[in-house]
């Protein structure tokens, strides 16, 4: 099984920290800004390159995606830029799309109560909502219609067991298979998922960066997880980094 972990393009909030350094005005679930669609098309782009399966392919350029991707499944955060990033790629890719709801950006959403100083979780899109933003969505029955977060901002420690249980849930579906999975996530939850998938207790600092649309390449056997390249973005031009 091959997976690939993508993050979503550039959102409100992600423009919004670029340009003032805050969060001052955040959105508790931003859409992509006009240079995250730009971003988005040339991801979908990249990865509708149909996967070589020639015997003389050489090995090791296969494993750096130069043939191709041939991905066969797609699963997105139900986080409205992770959905419209996900969505573009496989409306380009003719490929069904997969509302994942453990994939979502650490704590939830939320916004910060000015007088408490606290961050307050809030109720996410409904099943109505999603479904009319995109309609070609397929979501898990346990979206419903009070929004499919609306539960108190998520700690350190259910991020872990959240991470560890996206690692099972892939196994379970996937692993022993020629499966070649993508994920549209977001950066912090990356962090979590791969610390926690290496074991590693990271620094006070110390982050695996990712950007938007960047690509993250693991390939899962039975003999291990190899990590083959990380924060993929050779395919966007400078002007969209």
């Amino acid at each position: 099984m091959e997976l690939y972990f993508i993050r979503h393009a550039q959102s409100a909030n992600n423009a919004l920290w670029e340009n003032t350094g805050s969060s001052d005005g955040r959105h508790p679930d931003p859409d992509l800004t006009e240079k995250g669609v730009r971003q988005a098309l040339y991801l979908a782009s990249f990865l509708k390159t149909p996967r070589s399966t020639s015997e003389k392919a050489n090995h090791t350029a296969d494993r750096h995606n130069r043939y191709g991707f041939g991905l066969t499944h797609l699963y997105c955060s139900l986080m409205k830029r992770a959905v419209r990033t996900a969505a573009i790629v496989a409306q380009a890719l003719n490929m069904p799309l997969y509302g994942h709801a453990d994939l979502h950006e650490n704590g939830g959403v939320y916004l910060d109560d000015p007088e408490r100083g606290e961050p307050m979780g809030q109720g996410g899109l409904s099943r109505t909502e999603l479904l009319t933003l995109y309609p070609d969505l397929i979501l898990p029955p346990s979206v419903t219609e009070t929004g499919w977060w609306n539960r108190p901002f998520e700690t350190e420690e259910e991020r872990i067991a959240r991470a560890r249980r996206v690692w099972a849930w892939l196994l379970e579906r996937h692993a022993h298979t020629e499966d070649r999975v993508a994920f549209f996530s977001h950066a912090g939850f990356y962090h979590t998922f791969l610390t926690t998938l290496l074991g590693a207790t990271t620094p006070d600092g110390a982050w695996f960066t990712l950007s938007n649309c960047a690509i993250t390449r693991l390939d899962i056997s039975s003999d291990g997880v190899w990590i083959v390249y990380a924060n993929r973005v050779d395919f966007l031009p400078d002007a969209l980094l």
